[in-house]
């Protein structure tokens, strides 16, 4: 009777979520089915499951972001909410995978990174026809989880937590954040690297967004890097990037006429990217917000703020501010990352033109007059 009031409304169950994975569906999938840490090659995406938590308990959710998905806070008050959130019992419609990225990383090429802790869970289409994406972050190992364990705990879940819902609420672009799932399971941390590892509990947010996809995903077909000798796991695999760029554009920059073999349809995608992306380190700056570790493989493609990590706030205005405790040269500072943004952007550039033919691929001088002009 309650799901029957709940469709009258308009409203959606747990199981009854409108799914249409479209990113699983248009570009491509690794093949291989194997979980170990791995080398993907020639894929976008690998298939995962969720690794199940004990006694999984709701610690927070923020019932103004799963309306995005057409969920009453009656369905996040059921008992089965935090089985379905943190994956230990499957959505219905669900497609779990990891996105494979690579990424500059403090200024060098460190190759193949990818969704190490966080994984794609589907796609929802709500009732005003949204797509959004959902992604768990905790929720167990993937290809790219190298020697770590896929998990998360719960004093960093927070933070992600609380400050992507007040990013939200600042009005800055941001991904949301849906809930918070606690475990009794529990994993050996040790919180100030001084040698002295704790049991903390297993933690899994849901993310929201309209997509996941950023800089790093076009950086698996780099070419070997001159500085670190790493490439991209599908370098040379211009088919693939040419999917990757058709997506992006029909997905999110549908209003850009043309085809992304034509250079006048590259060129202005990069410019909105650009804008975007200036955009949105315009607002940081008006906030005092410091993302701590703006790689590549942490801007969005479509201006969002993602992966909160060690990021900062100023207490007092301070140009020089360091919020993340590993960036002893302050390449992440508060003053650096517009500066920054820029850098990553030309990064973005770099191998977004790999996927044209020479006849038409864009000059330096075309993609660097962007820059200067909106970053």
């Amino acid at each position: 009777m309650r799901y029957g009031r709940l469709r009258n409304l308009g409203m959606k169950t747990l199981e009854t979520l409108t799914f249409d994975n479209a990113a699983l569906r248009d570009l491509p999938v690794d093949s291989v089915t194997e979980n170990g840490p791995r080398q993907v090659k020639n894929a976008c995406f690998s298939k995962v499951e969720p690794s199940p938590l004990s006694r999984p308990t709701t610690v927070v959710y923020s019932s103004s972001a799963m309306r995005l998905l057409d969920l009453p806070e009656s369905e996040l008050e059921r008992e089965e909410f935090p089985s379905y959130l943190c994956g230990s019992k499957s959505i219905p419609g669900a497609e779990y995978a990891a996105h494979c990225y690579c990424g500059h990383q403090f200024g060098h090429f460190s190759g193949q990174l990818g969704d190490g802790a966080t994984m794609y869970v589907g796609e929802v289409i709500n009732n005003d026809s949204e797509r959004w994406e959902i992604q768990f972050k905790g929720a167990g190992k993937t290809p790219f989880s190298r020697t770590a364990d896929g998990r998360k705990v719960l004093r960093s879940s927070l933070r992600e937590f609380l400050c992507s819902e007040a990013m939200f609420h600042l009005g800055v672009p941001t991904t949301r954040a849906g809930s918070c799932i606690v475990s009794t399971d529990t994993v050996v941390r040790d919180i100030l690297y001084d040698g002295h590892p704790i049991n903390e509990n297993c933690t899994v947010i849901l993310r929201i967004a309209p997509t996941f996809i950023r800089f790093g995903s076009f950086e698996i077909f780099k070419s070997i890097d001159r500085i670190t000798s790493r490439m991209g796991p599908s370098v040379g695999k211009t088919d693939i990037l040419k999917q990757l760029l058709s997506y992006t554009k029909s997905r999110f920059y549908p209003d850009i006429p043309g085809d992304i073999e034509d250079e006048d349809t590259i060129v202005a995608m990069y410019r909105e990217i650009m804008k975007r992306t200036a955009l949105l380190v315009a607002h940081w700056q008006t906030v005092g917000f410091c993302h701590g570790v703006l790689n590549t493989d942490n801007i969005s493609i479509v201006g969002l703020t993602i992966d909160y990590g060690p990021y900062g706030f100023m207490e007092t205005f301070d140009p020089g501010f360091i919020c993340n405790g590993s960036d002893k040269g302050g390449r992440y500072s508060y003053e650096a990352q517009p500066a920054i943004c820029k850098w990553n952007v030309k990064k973005l550039g770099d191998v977004c033109s790999l996927g044209l033919s020479r006849k038409t691929r864009p000059s330096p001088a075309i993609l660097g007059a962007g820059v200067r002009e909106r970053v």
